[in-house]
């Protein structure tokens, strides 16, 4: 990256798209210079269920963006859910173009575009290289290896391989936007850096981000990207449960469900009467103990961790986990959810306390992850989304047929 780069992050959820458009200060770091936010229905359990809704959602918030800023945004990086994502560990040795002048960036580049040379599955297709550890012809482990005096180098990576046609599907509803996709990015894979704390980020953890519609797992054996998945289950599931069982609106479920946030019946201090003030029921006064609120919810809860619980386990790297990291709209208000959740996993769990996740509102931390890391890669050429300093309304681009390979390219 350099200075002055700009990066636009966009992440579709299961109620809205939020957008986030970053500035790569005097400082190296990333400076947001806006963020907006629209609703959006057209994602489902995951899935694309109406490609118009999430094209003008998205639409919207680029438009939002461009008159705060006086930019014209003409591409930008998305989140892709886990669900779609394969995950390959490779590497190769590379003979070093000169060894008495060193390692030189470009020896590294051409190693990370070789190491994604493996053979790609019918019906996926290729949107990321992550470089993971390089080891020098002496077994010396570095982070940057560039000027090292060394005649060859390993490099391992994850080659990160996305559905095929959830891809196409992606670049259809960025086309109908108007936008160029910069790049594919996995939400576990973008949020690490951002979640995480110093130390967990070279612990073996499993990052869960319970959002709205959807549960993203994350597992990182240290600095590798070992496995990633996503569950149709999050936050909304609990306020229909609620408004299901209780027989009251959703509205109301929600709000009791923010107001009584509680994952653990057995953590309940005082079991208060609560009025229902939308009862379905002949009883329009109906009155019900917190407690019976609070049954629906660990009931959903518990259901969530289980499913996740489940699915490491028949991967078989549970073992590998020594830590569980919550994040996600969908349950950080709800207390004594890391207690739920060691319960049911049988790991430590904690609620997210990465130093820079305090800095940025709930809504827009995967956005803003996903900026954070597209300014973070190693290695890379150019990072910048395409972006024009003067707005002109009859500007008419053309949009590429194929997405745009930001790595290494």
């Amino acid at each position: 990256m350099a200075i002055g780069d700009i990066i636009v992050g966009i992440d579709v959820g299961t109620s809205k798209v939020c957008t986030v458009v970053g500035e790569v200060n005097n400082f190296g770091q990333i400076e947001i210079i806006c963020n907006t936010s629209y609703k959006c229905n057209g994602l489902k359990k995951g899935k694309i269920i109406n490609e118009e809704d999430i094209s003008l959602s998205i639409a919207k918030t680029i438009k939002d963006a461009e008159d705060e800023t006086n930019l014209k945004i003409n591409s930008a990086y998305v989140t892709i859910p886990g669900k779609y994502i394969t995950i390959v560990q490779n590497s190769i040795t590379k003979e070093v173009k000169d060894k008495y002048a060193g390692i030189s960036v470009r020896d590294v580049q051409s190693a990370i575009i070789q190491v994604k040379d493996i053979e790609i599955p019918e019906g996926k297709t290729l949107i990321d290289i992550v470089p993971d550890k390089i080891t020098l012809e002496n077994g010396t482990i570095v982070t940057d290896p560039v000027g090292n005096l060394s005649s060859s180098f390993t490099i391992s990576a994850q080659v990160i391989l996305a559905d095929k046609d959830y891809v196409r599907q992606l670049g259809g509803i960025f086309k109908k936007a108007g936008l160029e996709i910069d790049g594919i990015v996995p939400i576990t894979l973008a949020e690490r850096n951002l979640i995480l704390d110093k130390n967990e980020l070279h612990d073996n953890v499993m990052l869960l981000d319970i959002g709205a519609g959807n549960t993203d797992i994350g597992v990182f054996e240290g600095s590798s990207f070992i496995y990633t998945n996503s569950i149709p289950l999050g936050g909304d599931n609990i306020t229909s449960d609620i408004a299901l069982v209780l027989n009251i609106t959703e509205e109301e479920a929600d709000k009791l469900k923010r107001q009584y946030g509680l994952a653990l019946k057995s953590f309940i201090d005082n079991d208060n009467d609560i009025v229902l003030n939308t009862s379905k029921d002949n009883n329009k006064n109906r009155i019900i103990k917190s407690s019976e609120l609070i049954e629906i919810i660990e009931a959903r809860i518990e259901e969530i961790f289980s499913i996740v619980n489940r699915d490491i386990m028949s991967q078989g790297i549970k073992q590998k986990i020594n830590n569980v990291i919550l994040t996600g709209q969908g349950i950080i208000n709800i207390n004594k959810s890391d207690v739920a959740g060691k319960i049911s996993l049988n790991i430590p769990v904690k609620i997210s306390t990465g130093r820079a996740i305090s800095t940025v509102k709930t809504a827009y931390r995967t956005s803003y992850a996903l900026v954070r890391y597209i300014a973070a890669r190693p290695f890379a050429k150019t990072v910048s989304s395409s972006i024009d300093t003067q707005r002109d309304e009859n500007f008419i681009k053309s949009i590429m047929e194929k997405i745009k390979e930001f790595f290494y390219s």
